[in-house]
């Protein structure tokens, strides 16, 4: 065979035939997608396990909410259908303001509730997280004890209180200090002096243990790295937890702020089966139930409160939220 045959196009060509002819080209497959790894049951369980939780939060809660602003500039006791509805603009929030007497007071014990919880039940909650993370006998068992009243509802919470803590002659408190006699006996929950302060104590011995699973999780995540490096440079216990842990504790406080102001602020079940918010127990939350579905059915006006509810509780978690990450992008 010459060199000449070995050059010729023909033989290079694959599938070439003896004859000269070639054949056909192999054809390469084009790319029309990508290779998707879930087959159409799996696209459809997805669609619906996120279709579905989304649409009952929407409904649930995103509904409700739009619908609260909305009728807050109405006037409407919600019978004779939509029809009946009165658009008076802000009238229900000046009359809420200027000739609403409840409104200042139960203003001021939410934000008093508010207060209690970040000064007091927040940092005994983070006092138990310390104890408890570092690894006592019997720590498991503390830590359900602590944890017990956070499973139990606010309204079961102001049961057990009521009837065994703050009762005047049959109650633990009262037969501690002796009172249980007519004409020196101690009305804790009668009292509009100190009924407040005796509701925000059983508050925060449930609100505790939530706080302290919260803090507990979190010292959990710490690197052991860190608190032997603060001992090799000499810092005590409490410079390391201050300086070293708890800065990295910032996405828990987060949460916990989260979660503080919310329960703080729909606070109702605790009062409402005390005194149904009367007599120095007045929330917001109360004032907002008893116009929307007490006597008056006032919708418009209860959905103002409700607002104005929604207005404070945002306000305080995006102040903190904003605050916070200006001061990482700051370090």
């Amino acid at each position: 065979m010459s060199d000449r045959a070995l050059a010729s196009p023909s033989s290079a060509r694959p599938g070439a035939s003896s004859g000269g002819v070639g054949a056909p080209a192999l054809a390469v497959p084009s790319k029309r997608g990508r290779l998707s790894l879930l087959t159409g049951q799996d696209k459809l369980i997805l669609a619906a396990m996120v279709g579905v939780p989304t649409f009952i939060h929407v409904f649930l809660v995103w509904l409700p909410t739009l619908g609260s602003v909305v009728l807050s500039f109405t006037r409407w006791n919600g019978i004779g259908g939509l029809a009946t509805i009165q658009v008076i603009g802000v009238k229900n929030y000046q009359d809420i303001v200027a000739i609403y007497p409840p409104f200042w007071p139960a203003l001021a014990h939410n934000l008093l509730w508010l207060a209690f919880f970040i000064l007091i039940a927040t940092p005994f909650g983070m006092f138990l997280a310390v104890l408890l993370d570092r690894e006592m006998r019997g720590s498991r068992f503390y830590q359900s004890v602590f944890y017990l009243p956070v499973i139990l509802s606010l309204a079961i919470v102001g049961f057990i209180w009521n009837s065994q803590i703050y009762a005047p002659e049959q109650g633990l408190i009262n037969n501690l200090l002796g009172k249980t006699r007519q004409g020196n006996l101690i009305d804790w929950l009668g009292n509009p002096q100190l009924n407040l302060w005796a509701i925000l104590v059983a508050a925060s011995w449930r609100q505790a243990g939530y706080i302290m699973i919260l803090y507990l999780s979190g010292l959990k995540s710490v690197d052991p790295s860190l608190r032997e490096a603060a001992a090799i440079d000499g810092a005590n216990a409490r410079q390391t937890f201050f300086r070293v842990v708890f800065p990295t504790l910032q996405p828990i406080n987060v949460v916990v702020l989260v979660v503080t102001v919310i329960e703080s602020l729909r606070a109702f079940d605790l009062v409402y089966v005390t005194n149904k918010g009367t007599n120095g127990l007045e929330l917001l939350s109360v004032l907002v139930t008893n116009n929307i579905i007490g006597e008056a059915s006032r919708i418009g006006f209860g959905s103002a409160l409700a607002v104005i509810l929604l207005v404070i509780s945002i306000g305080f978690i995006v102040y903190y939220l904003v605050r916070t990450f200006q001061a990482e992008q700051v370090v």
